[in-house]
């Protein structure tokens, strides 16, 4: 069977779909034209001959380290470690002779001081993501490690520090150009969250060697048919992230206000994560929304799951499996016989059952169910599923009348951070932060 959404359980007869269902024409004319405009560039991918080009010829020189050492945040950073757990997993195993890709993406200094202490520098590539720069905690880390570099390499430094930042402005665009280093640009209008297959997240692709073709070309496939300039309302009712589009926004009409997305497939776990960032980060505005709950099957059965069967019927999934996985080793032929119903049986066979026990566990228990069910767990099918579900973010907040694109309650955060810590021109929020500080505080001792 080739990859396929499994809709049996989804609950769609149940649920008011007809309001969603009925714009696939608007939203279908407003698609195309974003997309002539170069304002969905996660759709059509329009700079991707010229990142072929950039990563080919980054390549070689990729080849002369051994670490990594991403400085990113957030959508800068979930990507890649997706990529690296699902493609290469060796660095969590036994005897890995590298490469080595190390994540500063939290203010961590414990960690930051363990990479600076033990890193390499000659063999060290520190590769700083961010379109703009001006995330405080990346380009903090970014003030620290390059004076390490510095310091350890002499004039060679520059050699070992590449960005991946916005083509013409910014910080670390000023930075890139004033010291001569190798910059891959993230294009105009492509928000972090959804960058994955631009240099962001290619980048520290290729340096594990895992093929960006395939991811790009699984994208593609399912992409394509919304780029097309045809795109009309028949075409994108018919697309499977339109239908998962409208699944979503009349599951919220319903009162469901929480998305699990459980996945079984263990080297994928870090998409949970992934996609949680994608469908918080662009949904949850103006009051509207779900919360999505990553799950990892089957360890979470024995922990989460309990709430997802038992608690509250507020709750939907999407249920990610995949025939294809290793079949792993056999159990001895002789066990004792409690447990001789898996005698002879792979290990692989065990996920299945699970996978399989948890799904009927849950439509059981009154959870709209669609269930992602991939043939492999091949780079192109990881480009499938992500383009199958940032498409169907965008289409989500279509539906529910918001922009998919901005986030503008996390900005409050991060300019109350920088007011805390003395940024100029932040009247209001140290203000804000004055009146807090005021504020008579109820603390108790335990």
């Amino acid at each position: 069977m080739s990859d396929a959404l499994d809709w049996t359980n989804a609950w769609e007869a149940k649920l008011p779909l007809g309001p969603h269902t009925g714009r696939a024409g608007e939203l279908a004319a407003r698609l195309a034209g974003e997309v002539k405009a170069g304002k969905l560039p996660f759709v059509n991918m329009p700079y991707r001959e010229t990142l072929k080009g950039e990563l080919a010829a980054a390549k070689a020189e990729l080849g002369r380290f051994e670490h990594m050492l991403l400085l990113g945040i957030g959508g800068s950073a979930l990507g890649a470690r997706f990529l690296q757990k699902a493609f290469a997993p060796g660095q969590d195993q036994p005897g890995h002779a590298g490469p080595w890709l190390w994540i500063a993406d939290n203010v961590d200094a414990i960690s930051l001081e363990a990479w600076l202490a033990k890193l390499p520098p000659e063999k060290t590539l520190v590769l700083a993501v961010s379109k703009s720069g001006g995330t405080i905690e990346t380009t903090g880390q970014y003030f620290i490690v390059t004076r390490w570099l510095e310091e350890r390499l002499g004039a060679a430094w520059k050699r070992h520090l590449w960005f991946v930042t916005d083509a013409k402005s910014g910080f670390f665009r000023q930075e890139a150009d004033r010291l001569g280093c190798r910059s891959l640009p993230v294009p105009e209008n492509l928000g972090g969250r959804y960058s994955v297959l631009s240099a962001v997240g290619l980048v520290p692709a290729e340096f594990l060697g895992i093929d960006s073709a395939e991811l790009v070309a699984g994208a593609k496939e399912v992409l394509d048919p919304l780029a097309a300039p045809g795109l009309d309302g028949a075409a994108l009712a018919a697309h499977p992230s339109f239908r998962l589009a409208a699944w979503a926004a009349g599951l919220m009409d319903a009162g469901f206000c929480e998305m699990i997305f459980f996945g079984y497939v263990p080297l994928w776990a870090s998409l949970g994560d992934w996609f949680a960032q994608l469908w918080a980060e662009s949904l949850g505005k103006q009051g509207k929304g779900s919360q999505p709950i990553p799950a990892v099957g089957v360890t979470d059965q024995h922990s989460v799951n309990q709430m997802f069967l038992d608690g509250p019927r507020n709750k939907a999934c999407l249920f990610l499996t995949c025939d294809g996985l290793p079949p792993g080793p056999r159990f001895p032929a002789s066990l004792p016989e409690k447990f001789g119903y898996v005698a002879d049986k792979t290990f692989g066979e065990l996920l299945s059952a699970e996978a399989f026990g948890t799904r009927m566990a849950l439509t059981r228990s009154g959870v709209p169910l669609v269930e992602i069910a991939l043939e492999r767990d091949t780079p192109r099918a990881a480009g499938k599923v992500m383009g199958l579900l940032g498409a169907a973010t965008i289409l989500t907040g279509r539906l529910l009348d918001i922009d998919p694109l901005d986030q503008p309650a996390v900005e409050l955060g991060k300019r109350l951070a920088q007011a805390r810590m003395g940024c100029p021109g932040l009247d209001r929020e140290k203000a804000d932060l004055d009146a807090c500080m005021l504020q008579l505080r109820d603390a108790q001792e335990f």
